[in-house]
């Protein structure tokens, strides 16, 4: 991609584009690949100038040699495109959503101050079990999952080496897409975490996992997750086969920032890129689907979250769908 020569009159403000998301901690590969396709069709097609027309758009997104989930990808680029040439003072077409890839109906579980203290609460004073880890490392990973908006499999990868104590910091390697990343931890987070490595892990070397198993290495997903329901029966939490899972941890960390600077009339075009680079997505499809979560969990934010991401939110609004 580095050895592509770009040829249209668009092509600075490309490079400028993708320079900007790059330095926010995305890779932008498929992006660049589509904005690449963009500047062949516009020499090709003899198109100058710097005004994104909304028939140049169409012509360029839904060809009909291609399939439904591409013309998506290319819209949802294409319209943040506009968005940062708007920014920039060159007149440009917001191309909507004509289609949508496939949403999930699991509405997550977004924990209340009152439920998180119960279920800490039964965390804390679960019983003491034999031939067993779980009364020492249980509080400290579920309260780095609930803090950090971690996936589940990310925490139990962490080794003891990639806990930085004076920076406050743990090195996610290797996650989802790929992509590794630093996450900062809140004091207390990062007292309590340097309090248990000393006191439980002192014996572990360096290699050796933070969130350890009693058998040896990591403890395993599943066995994270029965212990999980444990605390959930006794906070009282009503639970099924459907949820709440693990996984809500990390909906409700992203929900609760969104909605408080959805109330304090943040520019979401800034908090964005720090959002998304912290839960470590790849692009902002992911995060616009916290977008549209929510407005659906907690209605009355409609009106504010349009007024604070009106910029950001494709045309179709908080329908549009994406990964987490």
């Amino acid at each position: 991609m580095q050895n592509y020569e770009w040829k249209s009159d668009f092509s600075p403000l490309i490079n400028d584009f993708l320079e900007q998301y790059r330095l926010a901690g995305f890779k932008f590969e498929k992006q660049e690949r589509i904005l690449q396709h963009f500047d062949r069709f516009c020499t090709m097609q003899g198109y100058a100038g710097l005004e994104l027309k909304k028939y140049v758009l169409e012509e360029f997104i839904y060809d009909k040699r291609e399939q439904k989930s591409t013309h998506y990808v290319k819209e949802v680029v294409m319209l943040q495109f506009a968005d940062f040439m708007i920014k920039r003072g060159y007149s440009a077409y917001r191309i909507g959503h004509r289609y949508q890839l496939p949403r999930s109906k699991y509405i997550p579980h977004i924990y209340t101050t009152e439920e998180k203290q119960r279920f800490f609460y039964a965390l804390d004073h679960y019983p003491t079990t034999k031939r067993s880890y779980r009364n020492d490392v249980d509080p400290e990973l579920f309260r780095f999952l609930c803090c950090t908006g971690a996936r589940l499999s990310e925490a139990l990868n962490l080794k003891k080496e990639d806990y930085d104590p004076e920076n406050g910091t743990v090195f996610i390697r290797g996650a989802k897409n790929n992509r590794n990343r630093i996450i900062p931890l809140s004091a207390s987070l990062n007292k309590r975490l340097n309090k248990y490595v000393k006191r439980f892990l002192t014996e572990l070397t360096d290699e050796e996992y933070l969130f350890p198993s009693i058998a040896g290495g990591k403890m395993d997903k599943s066995t994270a997750y029965v212990h999980f329901r444990d605390y959930l029966l006794l906070a009282d939490i009503p639970h099924d086969d459907k949820g709440p899972r693990i996984h809500d941890f990390r909906h409700g960390l992203a929900v609760e920032n969104l909605r408080r600077w959805a109330k304090e009339g943040a520019d979401m075009s800034n908090k964005l890129p720090y959002l998304s680079a912290y839960m470590g997505h790849s692009d902002f499809r992911a995060t616009q689907y916290y977008l549209r979560l929510t407005a659906e969990i907690y209605p009355e934010m409609v009106e504010m979250m349009e007024k604070a991401c009106f910029d950001i939110i494709p045309e179709g609004g908080l329908e549009d769908n994406a990964e987490n």
